[in-house]
């Protein structure tokens, strides 16, 4: 960046770099994390799902389209996701017993367990990437980045 700013500052602002460095930081650690899932036999959507599930709280729960706007995925893809993961035994599909239309996508006893190993091997395969980093620098970040979160669109 700093060659950049040399040769071009005019299209170096601070969004430039800022975005440049959150996607570099985004391709390490989301190589991290397709790492860790594949030795699960996962892909990311199917962690991306189980996470969310397990992050919800009793009963570990949530209706399909709530998974697809969370996930950001198609109701097709959630529907893909969901597929392989019932197939495996990981998650269940039930009824809503208030709205005929809907269903809840649960994870199952074997599911819940699956979901805390992957994501406790995630956050220590992201650790690892960010070893080099103090403490107090992450937590700086961080607590920056959340900031920064509040401000933009939804």
């Amino acid at each position: 960046m700093d060659r950049w700013r040399a040769e071009l500052p005019e299209a170096l602002v601070a969004s430039s770099e800022l975005g440049k460095r959150v996607m570099v930081l985004s391709g390490l650690l989301g190589e991290a994390t397709r790492a860790t899932v594949t030795g699960f036999d996962l892909t990311g959507a199917d962690f991306d799902v189980l996470a969310a599930l397990r992050r919800s709280g009793k009963p570990y729960r949530l209706k399909a389209n709530e998974l697809s706007r969370s996930l950001l995925l198609s109701t097709g893809g959630t529907s893909n996701v969901v597929n392989r993961l019932v197939s495996r035994g990981l998650v269940e599909r039930e009824p809503d017993q208030t709205d005929g239309r809907s269903t809840f996508v649960r994870l199952t006893p074997r599911g819940r367990s699956v979901a805390e190993e992957v994501v406790i091997a995630n956050s220590k395969a992201h650790d690892e990437v960010l070893s080099a980093v103090p403490a107090e620098l992450l937590e700086n970040a961080t607590a920056a980045l959340r900031e920064l979160f509040r401000h933009l669109p939804r």
